[in-house]
């Protein structure tokens, strides 16, 4: 990818004034001629070779290149033929080049007006011009929790040496260089820069000379697409690799941070952290901003040079703002780009989105994309306040509580404002944001009762400023009850430095309240409040609990079954591939963070949401990456997939919350279209025993085989569908599961499996989705290491139906091993019937 110079210097090509018509956007414009990576690909896929043939040699240390964006390089010749394109197309008339794409896509991202997109289209150089569109985002314990320790790390050698030699990419808000969870000075092993990387890292005034090391090997930002649409706020968004959000800082220690990191925030001690890699190195590819989110050809820019620099997992907490238009989702700028990335080797992770619970909700969709959905862990923070008549009521709010065996007096904001305050003159001062409006002399040693509105949501009030009144006003504590509007509400637990209680049901909020007012002593001629009778004692939350009914999938966790097309037709994909821990998830947090007001001049925080879970898995697959260097991005997500757990710690089944409003009562039994394959196992993913593999040619097949797709991949890819002998569907593809969106009376479904463990015998065994018969042959079999066997499927429709119906096939290897395949089966249709479905 190379940056246009145009672009930094704020200039325009020569216009002539009547030649613009319309308003101009941004186009992502791909051409014919195939890209470098078509070329270079093949070459990465080699065990011991890398990009460009150079050999990969472990022991090889040096420091990562520092690059400043005013001595860039001349335009390649790739841009200069792009250059050309445009002076030839749009002679004498206003554009502007954002990029040339040209490892992964051939083509560049271009400012024009309609008219001027629509003369692109017709050039014969040219296969495709895309609108621009605009994408938005989407730990301490679960190492333990997915047994780490003990499991996974061991078989890499141990943490000192998890993930080494692996770079992970992050498509994300940028990177805090300062955190402890990316120095490389904290092992007195050597710590080479991997050979086969060739990143870069920028040199801003925001991020100095010296910012990357052994373990932050490349950052670079991409914002040429927000900043000619004037949205780019340089003081807030940053114009470097620094995260001025706390995002991207998040997520890249969930998934690869330094090992045993200390956790401190509001000057308590949660533990030490640590990222599923430790020892594996971070490239950073920062294309989101706090302020507006990001836009595709921004992304695509990052996609394209993280897979040159050589990159061997990129993980993206991004998705789609809209569906993607046309004649399916997966052709669209960033899924096809990331296509090219997986030819290159690269395994693409990818958070499911948080716009759960409610089906076809799935916002990443391409089968060579590893969805990731989110689940809880056994760890979670309660606290606790015990009001004077008994009643307990739980909580949430990482603080201290008050002096045992006391109980102290309750007192609302509202009855100790002063004589110049009324709720008449500032309507939300219940929320405690400004200590002046409040009378001292009353507050002083008591608990301060403060209103938890929308406001909070919105940041315009924040717990930290409601704290800090309390402490001005020198009371011991501070309690917020549930504003009876906000309804449904879900809270993270949030840090205090003084004894405090947040509680997040309306429910027991109006508990409190009543206990509260009809202990309140009045005069009876003034009707003023003689004597604040209501007392309590707050337990606290700094200690977590742990609990046995984990996983479960969470409410906002996307869900299948993956939208095949804006009609919202069901593809034959499972999505998403599974899930993984993604809720209340410590990771390190930018010192200028803004996107939590909780957290902001912390060193950590605790979020929520897929794109925690997604660097999850991005770390894992670079423990498998390590162990099985010449994996495919399909063997890595089979390895994941045929491997994941279907029960919690209970050993019951993983249930799924289906409700935004008292999650924990409104839940089921997961399905596939819930969690994938399940959770993730992370200890038997090292070892899965049998594999399900595809090819880049396989995918492109499925692609072709999609009704009136041979234009678009054409466009897309460079390549003819009539280059390919056959086609197939979604079901035929070699996934780790089957899907089959509409089943006609009878379907024979194969799947071809490579053993890459020793010698073992199989048995077969599977349970039929309701209103079907399956059977499966052969239901043993002996596989020598290294040989392939192939299953074939049969399903037989037994009944009318338009409602999901699920099974599971099993894999039952005699050394150990077991296999899952997931079935889902939507639409079945018997024979001799005349029903339309």
């Amino acid at each position: 990818m190379v940056l246009s110079l145009g672009v930094l210097a704020g200039t325009l090509c020569q216009v002539d004034d009547g030649s613009e018509k319309g308003t101009a956007a941004v186009y992502i414009v791909t051409l014919k001629q195939a890209p470098a990576s078509h070329y270079y690909g093949e070459l990465r896929k080699n065990t011991n070779v890398f990009k460009h043939g150079v050999p990969r040699n472990p022991k090889q240390s040096h420091n990562p290149r520092n690059d400043s964006r005013s001595n860039q390089r001349s335009s390649s010749y790739i841009a200069r033929v792009h250059d050309s394109l445009l002076r030839r197309v749009l002679r004498g008339e206003k554009y502007l080049k954002l990029y040339s794409y040209h490892y992964l896509i051939n083509g560049f991202a271009v400012l024009v007006t309609p008219e001027q997109a629509n003369k692109l289209s017709r050039r014969k150089e040219v296969a495709n011009v895309a609108l621009d569109f605009s994408v938005r985002t989407a730990t301490t314990h679960t190492p333990q929790f997915l047994g780490l320790p003990h499991g996974a790390w061991p078989k890499a050698g141990g943490y000192e040496t998890a993930g080494e030699g692996i770079v992970i990419g992050f498509i994300d808000t940028g990177i805090d260089p300062s955190h402890p969870s990316f120095s490389d000075d904290s092992s007195l092993n050597s710590y080479p820069v991997p050979s086969h990387f060739s990143g870069i890292c920028e040199v801003t005034r925001d991020f100095p000379s010296g910012s990357c090391n052994r373990k932050l090997v490349g950052a670079r930002h991409f914002a040429a697409s927000a900043i000619t649409r004037g949205i780019f706020n340089s003081s807030q968004d940053y114009a470097s690799p620094f995260d001025g959000d706390g995002h991207g800082t998040h997520t890249a220690s969930v998934a690869a941070g330094n090992h045993g990191i200390p956790v401190i925030v509001a000057r308590h001690h949660f533990g030490n952290a640590s990222g599923m890699a430790p020892r594996a190195h971070v490239a950073v590819y920062k294309a989101l901003y706090k302020s507006f989110g990001g836009f595709a050809a921004d992304v695509v820019a990052a996609i394209d040079q993280a897979a040159q620099d050589g990159v061997d997992v990129l993980s993206l907490s991004i998705t789609p703002n809209r569906r993607p238009p046309g004649i399916a989702t997966f052709f669209n700028p960033i899924d096809m780009a990331l296509l090219s990335a997986v030819k290159a080797g690269i395994f693409a992770v990818q958070a499911a989105g948080n716009t759960g619970p409610s089906p076809k909700s799935m916002s990443s969709f391409s089968p060579w994309i590893f969805t990731v959905g989110a689940a809880s862990h056994d760890r979670a923070y309660s606290n606790s306040i015990i009001l004077g008549n008994n009643v307990t009521i739980h909580g949430v709010g990482l603080a201290p509580g008050t002096h045992k065996n006391t109980m102290l007096t309750l007192i609302s904001a509202l009855h100790a404002l002063n004589n110049e305050t009324t709720v008449a003159t500032d309507m939300y001062v219940g929320e405690c944001q400004d200590s002046s409006n409040f009378n001292q002399d009353l507050v002083k040693g008591n608990l301060l009762i403060c209103s938890y509105s929308i406001r909070f949501v919105l940041g315009l009030s924040t717990i930290q400023q409601a704290i800090a009144t309390a402490k001005n006003l020198s009371a011991a504590g501070v309690v917020f009850y549930m504003d009876p509007f906000v309804i449904g509400f879900q809270l993270n637990p949030i840090p205090m430095r003084v004894p405090g209680i947040i509680i997040p049901s309306p429910d027991d909020s109006k508990v409190l309240l009543q206990y509260y007012n009809s202990s309140l002593e009045r005069n009876e001629t003034t009707k003023k409040i003689t004597r604040f009778g209501s007392v309590a004692s707050i337990l606290g939350g700094l200690k977590a609990n742990y609990s046995n009914s984990a996983p479960k999938v969470m409410f906002y966790s996307a869900r299948g079954p993956d939208p095949e097309d804006n009609f919202l037709d069901d593809a034959d994909i499972l999505k998403p591939n599974l899930v993984a821990p993604g809720n209340l998830i410590w990771a390190a947090w930018s010192s200028l963070g803004t996107d939590s007001v909780e957290f902001l001049g912390e060193n950590f925080a605790l979020m929520s949401g897929t794109s925690m879970a997604a660097p999850h898995i991005a770390g894992l697959a670079a423990l498998i990456k390590q162990k099985f260097p010449s994996f495919s991005p399909a063997a890595i997500a089979s390895a994941l997939s045929t491997t994941a757990s279907l029960y919690d710690k209970n050993g019951g089944p993983i249930m799924a919350q289906r409700a935004y409003s008292n999650p924990d009562i409104n839940q089921s039994p997961a399905t596939p279209f819930d969690m994938g394959s399940g959770f993730v196992n992370a200890t038997a993913a090292l070892d899965p025993g049998l594999i399900f593999d595809s090819s880049y040619d396989d995918y492109m097949a499925f692609l072709c085989g999609i009704n009136g797709s041979s234009p678009v991949v054409l466009n897309y890819t460079g390549q003819n569908c009539l280059s390919y002998n056959s086609t197939i569907n979604g079901t035929d593809l070699n996934l780790p599961s089957i899907t089959i969106a509409k089943l006609y009376q009878s379907k024979m479904v194969q799947r071809s499996v490579t053993n890459i463990a020793g010698n073992e015998t199989y048995r077969v065994g599977w349970s039929a989705p309701y209103g079907v018969t399956i059977k499966v042959a052969p239901t043993r079999f002996c596989i020598a290491s290294g040989e392939r066997q192939t299953l074939s499927v049969f399903f037989d429709a037994k009944m009318n139906s338009s409602t999901a119906s699920y099974g599971r096939i099993g894999l039952f290897g005699d050394q150990g091993h077991v296999v899952n395949i997931p079935l889902s089966v939507i639409f079945k249709v018997t024979y001799n019937t005349t029903t339309n479905i």
